[in-house]
């Protein structure tokens, strides 16, 4: 009996090729769309689990609220973990990392820039699993001035990963290294991003309000995470309060695998994920794949019309409905095995471009793959059985006298399903391009909005040798001599990386009252040519003076932000005080200057408020440049050429302001990308089960339409009768996927402070795309019916 239904099954297919195709094709690319998406939901929940001990891994990040202020951050101060290590018993290790090791690594004659290196405790290697090619965990990060390389930085270096150990290494300032170890390279699926590890300094220290290290712990096995982080409550009142004041402060115990996908704090140590994305593309491959069933039952209906005659006497002579529902549902398996297959080749040819797309480095390899294919095997068959159920209930259930007539009955029921599936893939359809839209929209928003400054023809790049940094008027002098050059600053810090730090500060009330407690404020340090080189303006009174000790250690701008917040009316001669060095030790300034609000982060954040003060020697490590526009490459090499005056082994890394920008937006341009690809899919598949819907409806009004002709009914006309139908199903889905096009953007430009308005014209242009795009598809059957002969039509019968 089976092999019976597989040769019915093949010959219909040779028959109908058209439509098998078709079939094929659009199931074979939903499958295919699902199986990137799947690929991708499971690399991006696989984060950090390669750790043996990562269900007991945990990073404390803690936030705080005030009168007039917060602070919600991923970075600790030095203090924090020996302090939890020493007064809670639940705690087996504890790990400090510092993300600023990195630098210019000198190892004989190569010279690396390497700027993802990290300090960190010893105890570093017991809590995460890094697996040791060469070196001994134990004693690898015990002394201080060692290093462990990553292999491919080992191989860098010299050439053979093997030949590291023992070596000597040179950063930038002639601090020399020995590498103690050498690790395999750090998985891509993992938060922490490394090519090398350096001993912190030993018996590290800082005050408590400098937060800059990242604290993971390792908890003992047994011990409740819940109960223990409501434990780590006390630590505020035992060791901050007396710091920070009376504020309302938590503590938080973010599990290891979770923070990938659910940490959005400040200061992150990387680029996160986000979990709403993960549901979102779910949900889309997901619609992906109903869009293609529906095409599927959309096109095996429309082309099973002439088969009518086929069940009808086929129940004459004595089948049963199951038999028949048995045939149906093995062609529809059978067409579903196929699709797979095309699914399968569509994910090979696509992988790669996918890949760049979202910027991953997915295979379609896995641990098992007997289960994989045993899980993939038994998708396609549900997605058979479930597409195949609905022709087969229909078709098997047809009288015989009416069959045998070739007639399909009171299909009405039927045909209002089919229309209601067609209403519901075009919503889908209208939802994506304009989600799509909206995304584009944003993006080129935050990639124009004015930032306070021009970003436009400004570089930076970092001096990675101390005695060049003590050196910077001078540098600046010379590269204000060349005519290709319009400005030059110095600063602590790289705009737009979402980097510039923050501390705490003792700020004078209004009353002129200096408070007990301090508040966290953004701190950049920038020296006198800065807000010129940048060409940000001054509200009130002066800029800082060039050569001036006394603006250098008692003198600081504030932005307009920072006035606001503490309620000044008049901020010149206000007090403020802060800490400096590792000590704790605070210095006291006069507020001598109001800038106007510039973004010191990306458009995500809001304008925090702001201290500018000028940087000593050590800090002038980042040099801005502004060049005359036309003039970059002259520029460039006249940069480069300057420096290595005064570093002759100097490799620049230049970095456009611009550019450093709109890297932050990478992953929402990743995301709308993405979200394009599989819209543009969306309507390829939707037009496929569009084009199934008029073959059906022409299919099943051919004497209709003949009739009509003989009585004079022109092209025009018989065209619009078969089309009107199809345009009022898509107004249904506009009305029906607008609303939830605008809901999902107003919950993701959520994401952003600053954002573009919800313009209706982008819904509009949606909904207007869709009609034209089922227009074109309808008219293909529309036209060819229109102008059918007549006689032909009214023979149909």
């Amino acid at each position: 009996m089976l092999l019976n239904y597989l040769k019915i099954a093949f010959r219909n297919f040779r028959k109908q090729k058209l439509f098998s195709g078709l079939n094929v094709l659009g199931l074979g690319i939903g499958m295919a769309a699902v199986w990137l998406m799947v690929l991708y939901v499971v690399d991006e929940l696989s984060y950090d689990r390669f750790h043996e001990k990562s269900e007991r891994i945990y990073r404390i990040a803690h936030s705080a609220g005030w009168d007039g202020g917060s602070f919600r951050v991923a970075v600790t101060s030095a203090p924090f973990a020996p302090a939890i290590r020493n007064d809670y018993p639940e705690v087996e290790k504890t790990v400090r990392i510092n993300a600023e090791g990195g630098g210019l690594v000198t190892a004989g004659e190569k010279k690396i820039e390497a700027n993802d290196i990290y300090f960190t405790d010893p105890s570093v290697f017991d809590v995460f699993t890094f697996p040791f090619l060469y070196g001994d965990k134990k004693t690898a990060l015990n002394q201080p001035q060692q290093i462990v390389l990553t292999r491919t930085l080992a191989e860098k270096l010299f050439g053979d990963a093997s030949r590291a150990l023992g070596q000597t290494v040179f950063f930038s300032n002639h601090f020399p290294n020995k590498v103690s170890g050498v690790i395999a390279d750090v998985p891509a699926n993992s938060h922490l991003n490394f090519s090398a590890l350096r001993s912190l300094p030993t018996n590290y220290t800082a005050g408590w309000q400098q937060f800059e290290l990242y604290t993971y712990l390792l908890l003992k096995e047994g011990t409740d995470a819940g109960k223990f982080e409501k434990k780590l409550q006390g630590f505020f009142p035992k060791y901050l309060k007396d710091k920070l004041g009376d504020i309302k402060y938590s503590m938080e115990l973010q599990p290891l695998t979770s923070i990938h996908l659910h940490s959005h704090y400040d200061y992150e140590i990387g680029p996160n994920g986000n979990i709403n994305t993960i549901y979102v593309f779910s949900v889309i491959a997901a619609l992906i794949l109903i869009i293609a069933c529906i095409n599927y039952v959309n096109l095996y209906t429309a082309h099973s019309l002439k088969r009518i005659r086929e069940v009808g006497v086929r129940k004459a002579v004595g089948s049963r409905r199951s038999q028949l529902v048995g045939q149906f549902l093995t062609e529809s398996l059978v067409m579903t095995v196929l699709a797979g297959l095309a699914g399968f080749v569509l994910v090979v040819v696509a992988l790669p471009f996918f890949n760049q797309l979202a910027e991953k480095s997915l295979t379609i390899e896995y641990r098992n793959t007997a289960v994989s294919a045993c899980i993939a095997a038994s998708f396609v068959m549900l997605i058979g059985l479930i597409s195949g159920f609905y022709p087969a209930a229909l078709f098997s259930g047809y009288r015989p006298v009416i069959a045998l007539k070739g007639q399909t009955g009171n299909q009405a029921g039927n045909m209002g399903f089919r229309k209601s599936l067609v209403v519901f893939q075009f919503a889908a359809t209208v939802v994506m391009i304009a989600c799509a839209g909206i995304v584009y929209r944003q993006m080129h928003y935050v990639n124009h909005k004015d930032l306070g400054f021009n970003k436009e023809q400004v570089l930076i790049f970092h001096i990675d040798k101390d005695e060049v940094r003590t050196r910077v008027k001078a540098l600046k002098e010379q590269l204000m001599q060349n005519p290709h050059i319009a400005g030059a600053a110095a600063s602590s810090n790289p705009l737009g990386t979402n980097s510039i730090g923050s501390g705490g500060m003792f700020i004078e009330k209004e009353n002129g009252e200096m408070p007990t407690f301090t508040q966290v404020i953004q701190k950049y340090a920038v020296d006198h040519d800065y807000l010129k080189t940048m060409q940000i303006g001054l509200v009130q009174g002066r800029n800082f003076y060039a050569n001036s000790r006394a603006d250098m250690t008692g003198s600081v701008l504030v932005n307009e932000s920072f006035v606001k917040k503490q309620g000044w009316k008049t901020a010149l001669g206000k007090k403020v005080r802060f800490f400096s060095g590792n000590e704790g030790q605070t210095r006291e300034a006069r507020v001598i200057g109001v800038v106007h609000d510039f973004h010191t982060y990306s458009l995500q954040h809001k304008i925090e408020p702001l201290a500018l003060i000028m940087p000593e020697p050590a800090d002038q490590d980042n040099i801005y440049v502004r060049v005359n526009p036309g003039n970059t490459r002259e520029a460039l090499a006249a940069i480069e050429g300057i420096y290595k005056t005064f570093d002759p082994e100097a490799r620049l890394d230049f970095h456009f302001l611009d550019e450093s920008f709109a890297r932050q937006y990478r992953a929402e341009e990743r995301q709308g990308n993405v979200l394009l690809t599989f819209a543009v899919l969306a309507v390829v598949i939707a037009c496929l089960g569009l084009f199934g819907l008029a073959a059906f409806t022409a299919e099943s009004r051919t004497k209709e339409i003949g009739v009509r002709k003989v009585l004079g009914a022109s092209v025009q006309s018989v065209v619009l009768l078969l089309s009107k139908d199809f345009i009022v199903l898509v107004l249904a889905a506009i009305v029906i996927g607008t609303p939830v096009a605008v809901y999902a953007m107003q919950e993701w430009l959520k994401n952003f402070e600053y954002r573009e308005t919800l313009a209706w014209w982008v819904f509009a242009s949606a909904g207007l795309l869709a009609i034209i795009i089922a227009l074109a598809t309808v008219s293909f059957h529309a036209l060819k019916t229109a102008l059918q002969n007549p006689v032909d039509s009214l023979r149909s019968e």
